[in-house]
């Protein structure tokens, strides 16, 4: 057996065992940062900080005071906040009373929020605020399990009629509640730890899903004890870093990052506001981050749109920066692959020093200027924009996981990264192809099965614990694992060709800077086409150029210039692809895809039947007059 595996099939029972290990290893060493807004409201937050021993104090006493309110094993509390510090301390409260935490996203609207709290039987739910604490308050009747609300951010709260009595406390009540519990009971918590077992249910994350209700899926302590020191064992993460953590914590992806934290004990500053990234960076200076493709899609685009209205030259010199970045980043990957160096031919790093002073260096800057490292998960990144960040100096490592394999089942191994795969799996996960193409998993960070239907566990877990995982993907003889698509998104037309839609649109992004969200469609048709939405910044600054500055979003879309512009994207992308696979008609949509209307899921994945639904009528006119299969 090897130290590797040793260390993990050794793993503590639960992530709360891990965290008194990491509090008693480094008590004084700093846990986190999070921003202040300052007493003003105007200029810049203050970042303050919380050591792992400050944590402790609070998690504790989050704990005791969750175990006043009734809280036993495994009975679920439920989340409904954005990501923020407060979250961490609560998830890790609930689970250090021996509860189990149940994830909502605060984007869920009330009626799937009560769907949750009802499936889930949640005893208890923290709130973030007065938005989130109304949509309990409105569907209060229906829950007749839910016996407390604990606001985090009081702001605003009033009492209500129809409140029964206690029914809403503040963080900061429940805090000083459990606090006082523990002077009278100081070992409350601690038996509560030692009596939790690695089979105990922990976590609770429903599927945000692209179609129907959403599951719960049950993660017991073992799943992210095995994630914590699997996600060590890997050497990504080390005591040093400094991780920046904007991603949405009611997600298995941020989830994950903050049981490798506590296994590797390095700092992690916190802020979900997904506006405030670009003013963060420079501020955190992280050494390694995680995203989804849209972020990196989207700071690429905002990088050319800049270099375009510098002028003509500004952009010609950007265009050949970026060439030069993907060379760079294809040969001296291939060279790492075959020698173990990453050397280029001299005239190539020639050209790369320069294009480095003049593009890549700035744009390190934009991260903060020590990003070491950023994982890139949820969806799949183009390979286009993978080598452009590669050779810019930002090292993405894409991974693979489902919400059902505690999200990280693969990673790429650090400087032996492969952009266009998803790596190798963790240590002690286990991986074949099946005759059809689809990943099967196994392993320790797989689900117990999805809460209350043990039909719906039959269709994807076999008896001997293999996961099936609806995605497509070609395993390499030496363990990289590359996703070709969803099996489900797989589009056969009517003259009988199987299309892979995701690769036809990670295509597209790659080539067409103006880009935001693309859907090809073709099943059971006799030509493909595709709904196209533009990203808003990027299309109105040409737009300026182009002599249509202050018109909204949906004039532009709809100039002819605009179309002609797109159509010269696609006829790019189509002399590259089989001729089956060519999108032959096109339609850009009157604003882009987002969460708000139902297109995204909260990760941003792709919501395919809901954006074709929304806008069957441009499908329609796109087919109108053709013979159908």
């Amino acid at each position: 057996m090897t130290d590797t595996q040793t260390l993990i099939e050794n793993r503590p029972p639960s992530v709360a065992a891990l965290f008194t290990e990491r509090v008693s290893a480094t008590p004084d060493a700093e846990a986190f940062r999070y921003p202040v807004p300052s007493a003003s409201g105007q200029g810049p937050d203050e970042w303050k900080s919380l050591s792992w021993g400050g944590t402790a104090e609070r998690v504790y006493a989050i704990a005791a005071g969750l175990i006043g309110l009734g809280i036993g094993p495994e009975d679920r509390v439920a989340l409904l906040a954005a990501t923020r510090v407060e979250w961490i301390l609560s998830d890790l409260g609930v689970m250090c009373a021996g509860g189990a935490t149940t994830t909502i996203y605060p984007s869920t609207n009330a009626e799937e929020s009560a769907f949750i709290l009802s499936d889930s039987a949640s005893k208890v739910l923290i709130a973030e605020d007065a938005v989130q604490l109304a949509k309990a308050r409105e569907h209060r009747t229906e829950l007749p399990e839910l016996q407390h609300v604990v606001v985090i951010d009081a702001t605003g709260v009033e009492p209500a009629e129809g409140d029964p009595e206690g029914w809403v406390l503040t963080l900061a009540e429940l805090e000083k509640r459990g606090a006082a519990h523990l002077e009278t009971r100081p070992a409350a918590v601690k038996e509560r730890i030692g009596a939790i077992t690695a089979d105990q249910l922990a976590t609770l994350i429903y599927t945000s899903g692209t179609t129907g209700r959403p599951k719960g899926v049950r993660l017991p302590h073992d799943n992210w004890s095995y994630m914590a020191k699997a996600i060590a064992q890997t050497g990504l993460v080390g005591k040093d870093d400094v991780q920046y953590l904007w991603l949405p914590l009611a997600h298995v992806f941020g989830k994950v990052l903050t049981s490798g934290q506590i296994e590797v004990g390095h700092v992690t500053a916190v802020d979900g506001r997904i506006d405030k990234i670009i003013e963060n960076l420079p501020v955190v200076q992280p050494t390694y981050m995680a995203a989804v493709p849209r972020i990196f899609e989207k700071v690429y685009n905002g990088v050319a749109a800049k270099a375009r209205a510098g002028g003509g030259a500004k952009y010609k010199i950007f265009r050949w920066a970026a060439g030069v970045a993907r060379e760079y980043a294809k040969v001296s990957q291939d060279n790492f692959r075959r020698t173990g160096s990453r050397t280029v031919p001299f005239r190539l790093g020639a050209q790369h020093k320069i294009a480095d002073a003049l593009v890549y260096s700035k744009l390190r800057e934009a991260f903060g200027g020590r990003l070491r490292a950023a994982v890139s998960g949820s969806a799949a990144l183009s390979p286009e924009i993978g080598y452009f960040f590669s050779g810019a100096g930002i090292h993405i490592l894409e991974g693979y996981g489902l919400t059902e394999s505690s999200a990280a089942s693969f990673v790429n191994p650090g400087e032996a990264y492969r952009t266009g795969t998803v790596g190798k799996p963790l240590p002690g996960t286990e991986v074949r192809i099946a005759d059809d193409g689809e990943v099967l998993l196994r392993g320790p960070g797989i689900m117990q099965g999805y809460h209350g239907q043990p039909e719906k566990t039959a269709e994807v877990l076999e008896e001997d614990g293999w996961l099936h995982t609806g995605d497509i993907g070609e395993l390499s003889p030496d363990g990289y694992l590359r996703i070709t698509d969803r099996k489900k998104d797989l589009i056969k037309t009517s003259g009988g060709k199987y299309i892979a839609p995701t690769e036809v649109e990670i295509q597209f992004k790659a080539a067409c800077p103006f880009a935001s969200n693309i859907v090809v469609i073709g099943a059971d048709r006799n030509f493909c086409t595709a709904l196209i939405a533009l990203d808003g910044p990027t299309l109105l600054g040409w737009a300026e150029e182009q002599g249509m500055g202050g018109k909204p979003y949906a004039e532009v879309v709809a100039a002819p210039a605009t179309r002609e512009l797109i159509q010269g994207y696609v006829d790019r992308v189509n002399g590259g692809l089989q001729r089956w696979q060519t999108i032959k008609k096109f339609r850009l949509l009157p604003r882009d895809l987002d969460v708000e209307h139902g297109d995204l899921t909260p990760s941003l994945k792709l919501k395919r039947p809901a954006v074709e639904r929304q806008f069957r009528h441009l499908i329609d006119e796109m087919y109108e007059g053709t013979r159908e299969a």
